[in-house]
């Protein structure tokens, strides 16, 4: 049973079932595509850090749509955590990879540590691409599935104040671009998210309040519904919300950076 006064994506339970697998699924995007996933009666297998978190969701999940549910606790920021959910997957079929783990950290470039840096790349940009080769090959060989890729707006065009995730997320734009074309003859999808302004806790970490922000951001409903239904026609590249795109296309990316850096300026406490 769906819950009222909900509007979720539809999903070819057979292409991209019998199971999904949801990174970075506590919070945000990833626990919103969760529930969209599981409303079309596909099994879900949620990954993030807090596993008695995920253990919630999930048996609200299964009350609701009645699907079953596995939880794997891993930090995909540290190298080799990928293995355990390799590991914890391969006892069943999946059919769906929604690559959401990732984190915003905002802050002068220079005011990191090397650890630190290595750890935004590792979770924003490394464990993408680790992951989506491991179930890419498992779809290849099913003929069927998908993959969406969560990425970011200005990713490829660069974000001041906030090089270190950006650069991280533009590993993951051009991965999904080049692999869109290269596995479609497999029957394969893959097709990169690019998160406009969306009304998720990264918001708040970000310091981007309703007053900083030019537009108000939309809702993640909105968002996930956009991307699995982009996924569902095998897009390249999904950018929700009409006005965003627009913007997108008409607005040079030097001044959205000019615009970006004093926003970022205003809202980091790393900027001395």
């Amino acid at each position: 049973m769906k819950k009222k006064n909900k509007r979720f994506a539809r999903l070819d339970a057979r292409r991209f079932g019998p199971w999904a697998v949801v990174t970075g699924a506590s919070s945000g995007i990833g626990r919103e595509a969760a529930h969209q996933v599981a409303a079309n009666g596909l099994n879900l297998v949620l990954v993030a850090r807090r596993g008695e978190v995920l253990a919630r969701l999930g048996e609200e999940l299964a009350r609701h749509y009645g699907i079953v549910f596995r939880v794997i606790e891993a930090d995909l920021s540290q190298p080799g955590a990928e293995d355990v959910l390799i590991a914890g997957t391969a006892d069943i079929d999946v059919g769906l990879f929604f690559s959401c783990a990732g984190t915003g950290q905002p802050g002068a470039f220079l005011a990191f540590n090397s650890e630190q840096l290595r750890e935004i790349v590792q979770l924003n940009g490394l464990s993408h691409l680790l992951l989506t080769h491991h179930f890419s090959q498992r779809f290849a060989r099913r003929g069927r599935g998908g993959t969406l890729l969560v990425s970011a707006l200005g990713a490829d065009s660069g974000i001041p104040f906030h090089a270190v995730p950006a650069a991280s997320k533009g590993l993951v734009n051009t991965l999904g671009r080049s692999l869109h074309s290269e596995l479609k003859r497999s029957g394969v999808g893959i097709s990169v998210l690019i998160v406009t302004p969306t009304d998720t806790p990264l918001v708040t970490k970000m310091g981007l309040d309703g007053a900083a922000m030019p537009m108000k951001p939309m809702p993640v409903e909105q968002c996930v519904r956009e991307a699995l239904e982009g996924l569902s026609r095998n897009k390249m590249i999904i950018m929700p919300g009409l006005v965003f795109r627009i913007m997108n296309r008409i607005m040079p990316h030097g001044l959205v950076r000019a615009m970006t850096a004093d926003m970022m300026r205003k809202s980091t406490t790393f900027v001395s």
